[in-house]
């Protein structure tokens, strides 16, 4: 099988508790198929979320481009692989401590894709990139968005963004500092495919380790002009069900 084409921080955080083990800002692998983007009309980059160790985040990648060309989408779709295997994610007793330390390594992963943003886009102006973040990889693309805003040749830097089982909160949209934000790097829209049979979303909802996942019941408040949201039935949490129920791209 081809190599899938990623972005990578993996072993930059420590999985037990988000400390910085590396300094460093990203690397592309294999470095080829990076080189073969120059010029591309327009890149995709798919953000796994919780749980995922490398082979997962290759798998989800593989997962968005299979799905995207159905729908006709024919650009190159290249993925993001951060930390977020981290220790005792899959056990019930250490659940919350895993999704907070994923959460301090996904806010931190938003200046390493950030970075790897600009650069691309100095080398690659006309480039329009869209991200697509799944569960936890929603948190990646806001601290991402939120890193790229501190500079003013940033606005409209990002295509598109598009969250499936969004696990950041329903008034990020609406809110006065994130709002702005969206509005501001994101030139197009922002799409947030919502559930709220959700099961994951529920139960992290119920025991208050997320208050409010915007991909439960949508946004709250009056979002920003380019947010959009749609009503979506998935199987499960699982990205595989919400690209089964994807009906369009971009």
């Amino acid at each position: 099988m081809k190599p899938v084409p990623r972005i990578s921080t993996r072993g930059y955080y420590d999985l037990s508790n988000g400390n910085t083990l590396k300094n460093n800002r990203y690397y592309t692998y294999p470095k080829n198929d990076f080189k073969k983007l120059v010029n591309s009309q327009e890149i995709t980059i798919m953000i796994h979320g919780l749980r995922n160790d490398n082979a997962g985040a290759v798998a989800k990648v593989v997962l968005a481009k299979k799905q995207l060309r159905r729908l006709g989408y024919v650009h190159p779709v290249v993925g993001f692989s951060y930390d977020s295997n981290t220790t005792g994610a899959h056990l019930m007793k250490h659940a919350k401590h895993a999704l907070s330390v994923g959460q301090k390594i996904a806010k931190k992963n938003g200046t390493n894709l950030g970075k790897f943003i600009e650069d691309f886009k100095k080398t690659n102006p006309k480039t329009k990139i869209r991200l697509m973040g799944h569960s936890l990889g929603s948190q990646v693309i806001l601290s991402t968005l939120e890193y790229l805003a501190k500079k003013k040749e940033n606005i409209g830097i990002v295509e598109g963004v598009y969250f499936f089982g969004a696990s950041i909160t329903d008034d990020v949209p609406s809110s006065k500092k994130y709002g702005k934000i969206l509005q501001s790097v994101v030139r197009s829209k922002i799409v947030n495919h919502y559930a709220p049979k959700d099961e994951v979303l529920n139960w992290a909802n119920s025991k208050k380790f997320v208050r409010g996942p915007l991909g439960l019941n949508g946004a709250t408040g009056k979002p920003v002009a380019k947010y959009r949201q749609k009503l979506v039935k998935p199987k499960n949490h699982r990205f595989a069900s919400y690209a089964a129920v994807l009906r369009s791209f971009p």
